[in-house]
C-alpha cells in the first residue's frame, strides 16, 4: 500500500537508465542516465509541481472557459484552472491509471475516461513507456467504446533538463515555423510566421533569453525530434513525436520546486491537437466508435556517460 499523493512508483531500469513511472495520471516522474537527470523529477511525496510529466487525455492544453459545442448543443466541462476560467489538461490529471503489463525496461498502464459534465464519451485508454537505446519510447492508445464518434487529442507533459547543468545555460532549439499567438488566459487568438519574432527557435535560443507557453505548429522535425535542449558541453536531451502530433508546447517555468529551491524548468510537450482543440477543431480526432488510435513520442539522449 502507498499513500503517496501519486501511487505506486513504477520503476524502470535499461543498463544505466532508469524511469520512474507513477500510478496517477500515468506520470513521468523520473528518468536519468549515468546518475544525471534527463527529466526534471519531483519528490514522490508531492503532486506532480505544474503537471509536470502528466499524460492528457482527452484533450491537452486548455479549453476556453471549459465550453464547446457538439452538435449544437453548447458542453461544460469542469474548470480545472480557475484563475483563467479553463478546463486544463483533459481528465485523467487525478486518476489512477491500472497496470497492465510490466518487465524490467517497460510498463503499460490504462485507465478509463467515463462519460461526465461537458464530454459524455466513454473511452478506455493505455500509455506503453520502453526504455530502449538512447532514449524512452511512450505509446499513448484510445478505444472509442461510446456509441458516437468521440473527439480527442493527446498529450504529455514532461520537463526535459540535462541535472547537471544550471537549466537557464541550456540552450533550446525548437524545429517549427509557426507559433500559435495567445490572449491574457492562453487561448489561441491565431496562428502566425515565427520570423522576426521572439518566437523563432529554429537556431536556437538560450533558455536565461526566453519567457514561453507556446504552442508550435508546421513542425519541421529533424529524424523525428521535433525539439532539443542542448548543453554547453553537447549533451542532448530531445523530445521526439510521430506524424500524428502536428503541435508541440514549450514552456518555462521559473518556479518549479527543487531541491535547493524554486528555479527554472522546460516543459516540451508533444500534442496531437492545438490549444482549444474542442473548439477550434485544429488537429482533433474524431474516433468512430469501436476504433482504436495510437500515437507515439518519446525522450531521446545522446553524449550522455550511461555507466551501469
Amino acid at each position: 500500500m502507498t499513500h503517496e499523493p501519486t501511487g505506486l512508483q513504477l520503476t524502470l531500469v535499461r543498463g544505466g537508465a532508469t524511469a520512474v513511472i507513477t500510478e496517477v495520471a500515468a506520470s513521468l516522474r523520473a528518468f536519468s542516465v549515468g546518475g544525471v537527470d534527463v527529466v526534471q523529477q519531483y519528490p514522490e511525496h508531492t503532486a506532480p509541481p505544474f503537471a509536470s510529466g502528466i499524460i492528457l487525455v482527452p484533450w491537452p492544453n486548455r479549453t476556453d472557459g471549459g465550453r464547446w459545442t457538439l452538435d449544437g448543443a453548447t458542453q461544460q466541462l469542469d474548470i480545472t484552472e480557475p484563475a483563467k476560467n479553463n478546463a486544463i489538461h483533459g481528465l485523467l490529471r487525478f486518476v489512477g491509471y491500472r497496470v497492465v503489463e510490466q518487465y524490467g525496461a517497460a510498463v503499460t498502464l490504462a485507465a478509463s475516461v467515463f462519460p461526465q459534465h461537458g464530454y459524455p464519451f466513454h473511452l478506455e485508454t493505455t500509455v506503453r513507456y520502453e526504455l530502449v537505446d538512447g532514449g524512452l519510447e511512450v505509446t499513448q492508445t484510445v478505444h472509442n467504446v461510446s456509441e458516437a464518434a468521440a473527439p480527442v487529442g493527446l498529450g504529455a507533459h514532461p520537463f526535459l533538463t540535462v541535472g547537471d547543468v544550471d537549466t537557464d545555460d541550456l540552450t533550446l532549439t525548437l524545429h517549427a515555423s509557426t507559433y500559435v499567438a495567445v490572449d491574457a488566459r492562453l487561448i489561441p487568438t491565431a496562428e502566425l510566421p515565427v520570423d522576426g519574432t521572439p518566437y523563432d527557435l529554429r537556431a536556437g535560443r538560450r533558455i536565461r533569453d526566453l519567457e514561453l507557453d507556446t504552442a508550435y505548429t508546421d513542425l519541421a522535425p529533424v529524424d523525428g525530434v521535433v525539439a532539443t535542449l542542448t548543453a554547453p558541453d553537447g549533451r542532448t536531451v530531445s523530445l521526439a513525436q510521430d506524424d500524428n502530433h502536428p503541435y508541440a508546447q514549450a514552456f518555462i517555468a521559473r518556479s518549479y520546486p527543487k531541491a535547493d529551491g524554486p528555479g527554472t524548468a522546460v516543459a516540451l510537450e508533444p500534442m496531437t491537437a492545438a490549444p482549444d482543440a474542442l473548439n477550434s477543431g485544429r488537429g482533433l480526432r474524431w474516433v468512430e466508435p469501436g476504433a482504436t488510435w495510437s500515437v507515439g513520442w518519446g525522450i531521446r539522449y545522446a553524449g550522455f556517460n550511461e555507466g551501469e
